[in-house]
């Protein structure tokens, strides 16, 4: 690991880093569409854009996310930096399981699975080891369930073909 993504990995347990990514996520997400998810997070960590169905208007919403590989699925958490309220990602996985990520300049098809349990708690460990601060951001969520998804390549078509996200 670089020392930036030594020093990248410490800081982000501290409030002021969570809000100022926040406000670096449009600029993300522009380069990572781009880039087709080459480059994502300064590529400091593993990260690719999800691309869901929007639950209320329909219309594709893209995201960056860092990620963890389980096999050949993309692990993701909707810890929205430790904030009370969801993110909008994680709802409209929700609502429709159907997505797709753009990960090293590959676009692939997913079908989102909320980890629940015994298989929350193994994801969880493997989030935690890549990016520590997720501790820091249950704390300041409060009473907020942090939802983990493992998205996993659904190879029956790709989005377009299924009316889902373009």
């Amino acid at each position: 690991m670089s020392a930036l993504g030594t020093l990248t990995r410490r800081v982000g347990h501290q409030r002021w880093f969570g809000a100022a990514m926040r406000l670096l996520v449009p600029a993300d997400r522009a380069v990572g569409r781009l880039t087709r998810g080459r480059v994502v997070a300064l590529g400091l960590v593993p990260s690719l854009i999800v691309t869901t169905t929007g639950r209320k208007s329909g219309r594709p919403r893209s995201n960056p996310l860092l990620y963890v590989p389980d096999g050949d699925a993309y692990v993701v958490i909707g810890s929205n930096w430790g904030q009370p309220r969801q993110p909008a990602w994680a709802l409209n996985l929700l609502a429709e399981p159907r997505a797709e990520v753009d990960v090293a300049g590959h676009r692939i098809p997913v079908r989102a699975q909320l980890a629940t349990g015994a298989e929350r708690d193994r994801l969880w460990r493997l989030l935690v080891d890549e990016w520590p601060a997720y501790q820091t951001y249950v704390e300041r969520a409060g009473d907020r369930d942090i939802r983990i998804f493992r998205l996993v390549p659904d190879r029956r078509g790709t989005p377009d073909e299924r009316g889902g996200p373009h």
